[in-house]
């Protein structure tokens, strides 16, 4: 199995910011897809965004206009800008690779331990 390694979680205000980083290990297995996904207490897992190796991303509604993903494929790094963001974003948030761009969790068989980001009103 792939490992991938998130950092830069923490607590915020709401209308904070946060940047999370994942490292991931060199294309392998076809795995060229990276998504952030989330998990809240008492909900399930979502998707937030997802990015291919070309830079193509994709968003969940809720989080579009907010978030931004990126990508250094020279550092093995993929990156998820937070803005604006709101106690319902309070959750932990996992990287996981995967093989197709699809907001889809099935596509994704490689994930992360996660990091917390927490929101405060």
């Amino acid at each position: 199995q792939l490992q991938l390694v998130e950092s830069g979680g923490g607590s915020v205000q709401s209308g904070g910011s946060l940047n999370l980083s994942c490292v991931y290990p060199p294309y392998i297995h076809g795995s060229t897809y990276t998504g952030w996904f989330r998990h809240s207490p008492g909900k399930e897992r979502e998707v937030a965004a997802v990015i291919g190796l070309g830079g193509n991303p994709l968003y969940a509604y809720s989080v579009k206009g907010r978030f931004t993903i990126s990508r250094d494929n020279r550092k093995n790094t993929v990156y998820l800008l937070m803005n604006s963001l709101k106690p319902e974003d309070t959750a932990m948030y996992y990287c996981a690779a995967g093989s197709a761009l699809s907001l889809s969790e099935s596509w994704f068989k490689d994930w992360g331990q996660g990091t917390q980001v927490t929101v405060s009103s």
